[in-house]
């Protein structure tokens, strides 16, 4: 079998300058409202902070202390707690925005669904200090669940059942975003997929295992990237939830440029969260490049 080699298409000048005048008031926005904070953070960060001062010292050395301080136990902490209390709520979730999303698309009304998709847009823009409270009063001295975590035997002081007031508070505002993420992903697979299936004798939930989860995957995964992305970079939530005892990196970061005023030692700690978090997604969108071309 002969193969057809594509020629490379010559892209004209006028199509450049168009591209040109279309790509570059983006780009200076992007240059001025990202590049230019980080280029400025990793500047800060290079430089020397003296205790009693605001910031850091003026014309000082370029120094890489900043970062040596963050090299032990009590920073690693914070990460991981980040990590895995942000990885979790982010599952859950992803476990109940997937079959949400298949709900609203394939069991109600057009007309219920043009109004669930009125209320999950509210939801993700309505404030998120409004749903943390929410959150607090749901598990508190007078809440519904708070019985049912006694029953547990999970003291409302103890360290678990704060975790779980936090990934409940993540979850919260989790959820609609990711099952407006997933929704357009369950649109697009052709409801007579599952019909063929279930008519060649396959039962109702293997035709979903091997047909709506597969194709609907990669949407799920840009959803989980997307709750996780939210989850750790969350302020609010464990900030009022977490009682002082659990604490995010957004948390550490606000009280080093606020409270203490070292802006060299918070520049450095966000910096370099913003390259765990990306080295994060970087992975996950790897394997799943990897598992799409095989």
């Amino acid at each position: 079998m002969t193969k057809v080699r594509r020629q490379p298409v010559a892209i004209s000048i006028p199509d450049r300058r168009d591209a040109a005048l279309t790509l570059g008031p983006a780009l200076l926005v992007f240059a001025f409202g990202f590049l230019s904070p980080l280029i400025n953070l990793a500047i800060e960060s290079l430089k020397e902070f003296t205790p009693g001062r605001v910031g850091s010292v003026e014309n000082a050395a370029a120094t890489v202390q900043n970062y040596y301080e963050l090299a032990n136990q009590a920073f690693a902490s914070v990460l991981l707690t980040t990590f895995w209390i942000g990885g979790v709520a982010a599952i859950i979730g992803q476990l109940v925005a997937f079959p949400l999303a298949y709900f609203i698309v394939r069991r109600i009304s057009p007309r219920m669904r043009t109004l669930t998709l009125g209320f999950l847009i509210t939801l993700v823009l309505s404030s998120v200090l409004i749903k943390t409270y929410a959150i607090e009063l749901t598990f508190g001295s007078v809440g519904i669940f708070r019985p049912f975590l006694l029953t547990l035997g999970l003291s409302p002081n103890s360290r678990e059942y704060i975790n779980i007031v936090v990934i409940a508070g993540l979850v919260h505002s989790i959820i609609p975003v990711a099952t407006l993420t997933l929704i357009g992903a369950m649109q697009s697979i052709d409801p007579r997929l599952l019909d063929a299936a279930q008519s060649l004798g396959a039962p109702g939930w293997k035709a979903h295992l091997s047909i709506t989860l597969p194709l609907s995957f990669p949407a799920l995964i840009s959803s989980t990237l997307v709750s996780l992305t939210f989850a750790i970079s969350a302020f609010v939530i464990p900030m009022v939830l977490g009682r002082g005892r659990v604490l995010f990196m957004s948390n550490v970061i606000y009280t080093r440029f606020s409270d203490i005023a070292n802006y060299p030692s918070g520049a450095a700690i966000s910096l370099v969260m913003l390259a765990v978090a990306l080295a994060v997604v970087a992975v996950i969108t790897f394997a799943q490049a990897r598992r799409v071309s095989r």
